[in-house]
């Protein structure tokens, strides 16, 4: 059972406040726990449960992680519903219309994310955001930040994993520096520059695309995180943004040849990239969910295909 506080100021995206320009300014995570083998949350396998959205560009990152670190096995996850209404996203047992959506098998009673907020902090006043790492063990959130969820992924359970998945670092110290660099550039012009106002700041950053002329990866010619950072929102570009939040003056497939290849790469050539993506997901949540920009809740067909072929 939901709970029955009323916490709409905290779910429902039509009361999300703005900045007095009209931008909006997304809040940071609340819970900043980590992995570690000397702290309250060691690592542990099945100790932990991943709560996602495959709509969300945030918790696609961990998706992508999981998968690339081989982590399957160690850390199960539970998929919600696109339909985030006035409750927040919800579990397939009060929207059952959505057949790819799962019930929280931790706690079958549950019908929304917040539920698990609220048991973890009955006094919680922060949005109820994906993903959710939990510990099933303490029955509390370990953390919700995705940035620092995908590097507890990268290394905290190394010491259990096989040594092919243990070497695959996608947060390498001798490129930490640069791939920083471009996390904050990504970060506050790409990744979050799609929900501020008519995403005008984001524009000007594919402008700086040059940098992926040439090359598979953004940092050393390997896969880093800077990498999954910047494909989760350049993946919902044409499908969504182009349309949804009017960011119109050119599409990533004719416009930015460089992003469109490099992404289109990732998509086709890993796994990791393609199982973690889920077109339907993306395009009923943005369009159903966000009455505010699309009153009509129709989706847009287009593009034609989501992603073009190698």
């Amino acid at each position: 059972m939901t709970s029955t506080k009323d916490a709409s100021s905290q779910s429902d995206i039509s009361k999300l406040k703005t900045e007095s320009d009209g931008t909006f300014k997304r809040a940071a995570s609340s819970f900043r726990n980590f992995i570690t083998n000397d702290g309250r949350f060691p690592p542990e396998k099945g100790r932990y449960h991943l709560y996602v959205s495959y709509a969300c560009p945030w918790a696609t990152r961990t998706l992508i992680t999981r998968k690339l670190k081989g982590l399957e096995d160690f850390i199960p996850v539970s998929s919600v519903s696109p339909h985030m209404g006035v409750q927040g996203w919800p579990f397939k047992n009060v929207d059952p219309s959505w057949e790819d959506a799962d019930n929280d098998t931790e706690h079958p009673n549950f019908q929304h994310v917040k539920d698990l907020y609220f048991l973890a902090d009955p006094n919680y006043g922060g949005r109820f955001t994906v993903p959710v790492l939990w510990d099933k063990k303490l029955n509390t959130v370990v953390n919700n930040e995705s940035s620092e969820i995908i590097r507890m992924f990268n290394t905290a359970f190394n010491h259990l994993l096989p040594a092919d998945k243990a070497a695959i670092d996608i947060y390498p110290e001798a490129h930490r520096q640069e791939i920083d660099s471009i996390n904050e550039w990504v970060y506050d012009t790409v990744n979050n520059g799609v929900y501020k106002s008519g995403f005008a700041q984001s524009q000007s950053a594919y402008e700086n695309a040059e940098m992926l002329k040439g090359k598979d990866y953004l940092v050393g010619n390997t896969l880093t995180e800077a990498d999954i950072r910047l494909f989760v929102t350049t993946i919902r570009f044409d499908p969504v943004y182009v349309g949804h939040f009017k960011c119109n003056l050119r599409d990533i497939r004719h416009g930015y040849p460089n992003i469109n290849l490099w992404m289109r790469k990732l998509y086709w050539n890993n796994d990791a990239f393609k199982s973690s993506t889920k077109f339907d997901h993306i395009k009923e949540h943005y369009y159903w969910s966000q009455t505010t920009v699309n009153p009509s809740r129709v989706v847009a067909a287009g593009p034609v295909p989501h992603i073009e072929p190698l």
